[in-house]
């Protein structure tokens, strides 16, 4: 059987863990990003402002994640938004069309009963290691 590298992804540049999961998990060219909320990486706490300032956060957070593997929002292929409020689909999706503006990642969107540390928001990527191509 052929032989899968994973690697383990690691910035403090984004929120340190608080439970038993990684930053991200890269398993040969696919890279898994844990849930990021609107954390403030300095102070471990959700920024003010609401739901697009923890959006903004949680993208941002994502990106340094992103980047620590060598990628950026390009790369990313599958995104999940986990909403405290699905009323606040719209107000997100302002924040969410400045880091992907063309060829869209994949997405699921839900509302939740709850998300850690009392979140509005919560998201979760999948992005290809690589370059990528655009096929036409």
């Amino acid at each position: 059987m052929a032989q899968i590298q994973r690697k383990i992804p690691y910035t403090p540049k984004a929120p340190i863990r608080q439970g038993i999961y990684s930053q991200a998990v890269v398993v040969d060219r696919t890279m898994y990003i844990s849930g990021q909320l609107g954390l403030d990486t300095a102070s471990g706490q959700l920024v003010e402002g609401g739901v697009q300032a923890q959006a903004k956060k949680a993208l941002d957070n994502m990106g340094q994640i992103l980047k620590a593997a060598g990628c950026d929002y390009g790369n990313v292929v599958k995104t999940t938004v986990l909403l405290a409020d699905m009323n606040d689909f719209n107000s997100v999706n302002e924040v969410y069309k400045h880091y992907f503006s063309s060829n869209y990642p994949a997405r699921a969107a839900y509302q939740v009963a709850a998300l850690p540390r009392g979140g509005l928001v919560e998201i979760e990527a999948v992005a290809a290691v690589g370059t990528i191509t655009d096929a036409s």
